[in-house]
């Protein structure tokens, strides 16, 4: 009679063959994220330097200009952005631990609080659409601050639009986990996925707590 019993799961199966083991697949894996947020933080980089130099060059008409943004709205998406990344962290923890059902879980709160931030966003651009105030020929701000106040809104809208645009890629990046989570795919052994993509949205996380204070907060008492 066969009595041999099939072999459990082991960390082969998730182990890609260009590596030896699955450490140092890890290794190699946060290596490359670690790479990408480092270009990631240079290319933001350009845009805080831009922001700050027009800021310094024109700091009355930046903080008129501000005044006109929403501080009530940026402080929501502020709060549901720390939400969204504490749920992030427990999503991390359950495919960590094998609890594949808890990151599911998790991970759909967190696509849930993404959409109600882009969402909230969206609906700031409409207003300031409905205000006149999107730089183009269509712009219009009262007052003597006319030209660099359109350049303030010209790094609102290029410093949130491109924020926002990678809260979009990281909905879609939660999903394709959400997904790997149902088919059961995380476990102590094999968890990079989940986890860098925690790294990356606390990341897009943590940009945004740069932006609101510069964009809402900073000079609109001047």
């Amino acid at each position: 009679m066969n009595s041999a019993v099939p072999a459990a799961p082991d960390a082969f199966e998730v182990r890609a063959h260009q590596f030896e083991d699955v450490e140092q697949q890890h290794h190699a894996s946060w290596l490359g994220m670690w790479v990408f947020l480092a270009t990631e933080v240079m290319f933001f980089g350009g845009m805080f330097a831009a922001y700050a130099f027009y800021r310094v060059g024109f700091p009355n008409a930046f903080a008129a200009a501000s005044n006109r943004l929403d501080v009530t709205l940026g402080a929501i998406n502020t709060a549901v952005l720390i939400s969204s990344s504490f749920t992030m962290a427990l999503a991390v923890h359950g495919g960590e631990t094998g609890r594949n059902k808890a990151a599911i879980r998790y991970l759909l709160l967190t696509m849930l609080l993404g959409a109600v931030f882009l969402g909230v966003k969206f609906y700031e651009y409409h207003e300031k659409f409905v205000e006149h105030l999107v730089p183009g020929p269509a712009f219009r701000f009262e007052g003597p601050h006319a030209h660099p106040a359109e350049i303030f809104f010209s790094l609102y809208f290029a410093m949130t639009g491109l924020h926002a645009l990678h809260m979009i890629i990281g909905i879609g990046l939660l999903t394709w986990m959400a997904l790997k989570a149902r088919r059961k795919r995380f476990s102590p052994i094999y968890y990079t996925p989940i986890e860098l993509t925690g790294l990356y949205w606390h990341f897009v996380d943590l940009i945004w707590i740069f932006l609101f204070p510069l964009l809402y907060l900073v000079g609109r008492h001047l």
